[in-house]
């Protein structure tokens, strides 16, 4: 037999064994029940039996009166009804328990050996195991003319007459026995089969196996994993699941409603919808969801939702953003540099001196006016750098980023990699907000580092934020912008990073936006878990 029909054959076989056990221990019980059933079916037709000799009026006369004849008589009546009804004997017995008819004649007038029991005058049956052999026994009291009791009536039939009937009525019993073991066989067989349908042709081991290793896959890989059923139940959670959920112990078939709090993380993780990533972030961690519906023969049965830990890559892209900026400003500073070198020379070859200087003299006034700003009010290079390059882009988007003269920042700040990531979602959703706007377009910077902390001051002289968004902007998620890619994310970043370290993030009225942000010193904020 081939290994792909193993389950189903062992499934087959193992049931046929319990069914054919079953239908043997059933048919023999059945015909034990039988068996006493057709015991108590002789006995009593052997007590009738002996009820009909005992009620003949010659042998009622015989054993009360004694007469010459009689014995023949009382012998010759018993062993007509004994012959006419099927019994194997008929035995007249008197009150001394003397023998009067018996079918072996050198047992009449011998005494039997046990008692005369009708002498309640009620009629007893059971089993015999007398002289001819086991029977069927039914015995009567028998009454003289005078109403007087005056002997007992014993008739038995053998127990092969019962044995022949048994088996006379067995066969047709058997025959329905066999029906239903070949009915039960038959869905045997067919459950067999479904079931190895159902397990896709695999085989016990191969289905243990691939247990082993979905646990080991799931339990081992860097991603977690949340499965649900077709009820939306969770199924399975891996335990990176459990440890960027931060959930302690879910038991299979919890509601994700149960194990977390309302909120844009429990929103991606039950939406239905198949659009790709979507970037979540938790007080601990930035995630990346993707839920995904599963079907199998096109009907839904649940989801499967991965979750990506983007933290440490996004405190690296971040830090890379910043040596991106510089690298890009110093390539433009060093384009532009290039540009007026050139023009330079030109006036100088075309004999425009006086033209030159005063070319120079401008551009050393502009130019060189943001950086020596830079330089003097702020001495951490992560910070310039980032500026650098956001001033190469503010250029680039005719926009003036304008540092606050009362800006003032040490070499090494607290929380500097949190400041940067502040300074930078704050700055770009700056430039964001001034994409529709006409000329001038003006973002104002204002850092300002003492000893009780830092405070950052960014403003526009955009359109401001709607007052009905007032209240939204810090969602994770939220956002008053268009096009693709993640959005919702930079105020949200920013206000979970300064609540983590303790300060306040607030926005205030008037034209424009102004979001004012303040780090005090006295807590440490850890490893800006989601800068």
């Amino acid at each position: 037999m081939s290994s792909r029909r193993r389950l189903s054959s062992q499934i087959f076989i193992a049931q046929l064994g319990i069914l054919s056990a079953t239908t043997l221990i059933g048919f023999v019980l059945f015909a034990h029940a039988e068996r006493s059933h057709l015991d108590s079916q002789f006995e009593t037709r052997a007590a009738t039996i002996a009820s009909a000799a005992a009620s003949d009026d010659q042998i009622r006369e015989c054993v009360a009166n004694d007469r010459p004849g009689c014995a023949n008589t009382i012998q010759r009546i018993a062993t007509q009804i004994a012959h006419s009804t099927g019994a194997s004997y008929v035995v007249v017995i008197d009150l001394n328990r003397v023998r009067l008819s018996h079918p072996d004649p050198s047992l009449i007038g011998e005494k039997v050996a046990e008692p005369i029991v009708t002498r309640d005058g009620q009629i007893h049956t059971g089993i015999d195991n007398g002289a001819t052999g086991r029977s069927a026994n039914g015995k009567a009291p028998l009454y003289g003319p005078d109403g007087d009791m005056v002997g007992e009536v014993s008739a038995g039939i053998r127990e092969s007459s019962v044995s022949q009937e048994l088996w006379h009525e067995l066969p047709s019993y058997a025959v329905w026995f066999l029906l239903a073991l070949a009915v039960g066989a038959v869905a045997s067989w067919e459950l067999a089969r479904r079931l190895k349908r159902r397990t896709f042709g695999l085989e016990l081991d191969e289905i243990a196996g691939l247990l082993q290793e979905r646990e080991a896959t799931l339990h081992g890989i860097r991603e977690g994993v949340v499965a649900f059923d077709r009820s939306g139940r969770v199924s399975m959670m891996n335990d990176e699941a459990h440890r960027l959920l931060d959930i302690g112990t879910a038991a299979p078939g919890s509601k994700l409603e149960d194990l977390l709090p309302p909120g844009r993380l429990r929103d991606a993780l039950l939406e239905d919808r198949s659009t790709g990533d979507d970037l979540v972030l938790t007080d601990d961690y930035c995630l990346v969801v993707n839920r995904m519906p599963v079907s199998i023969g096109g009907q839904p049965q649940g989801a499967v939702v991965t979750l990506r830990d983007r933290t440490e890559i996004n405190a690296i892209l971040r830090e890379l953003d910043g040596e991106r900026d510089l690298s890009g400003a110093l390539r433009a500073q060093q384009h532009e540099f290039a540009n007026r070198l050139h023009a330079v020379a030109g006036m100088l070859e075309l004999g425009h001196v006086d033209e030159a200087l005063d070319y120079v003299l401008e551009v050393r006034g502009t130019t060189a006016q943001f950086d020596e700003t830079l330089r003097h009010h702020i001495a951490a290079p992560q910070i310039v750098g980032l500026l650098l390059g956001k001033a190469a882009e503010a250029g680039e988007r005719g926009i003036e980023l304008v540092i606050d003269p009362a800006t003032r920042v040490g070499v090494a700040p607290g929380r500097v990699v949190a400041m940067t990531t502040i300074i930078g979602n704050l700055v770009d959703n700056a430039f964001d907000s001034l994409v529709d706007v006409p000329p001038p377009r003006r973002v104002e910077l204002s850092v300002v580092e003492d000893d009780d902390g830092v405070t950052i001051v960014v403003a526009d002289n955009g359109p401001g934020v709607p007052v009905t968004a007032r209240h939204r902007i810090f969602e994770d998620g939220y956002t008053t912008k268009t096009g693709d890619g993640p959005r919702g994310i930079g105020l949200s970043l920013v206000h979970r990073l300064v609540t983590r370290a303790g300060g306040t993030i607030a926005l205030a009225d008037g034209p424009g936006a102004t979001f004012t942000v303040t780090l005090p010193r006295s807590r440490h904020v850890g490893p800006e878990a989601v800068a």
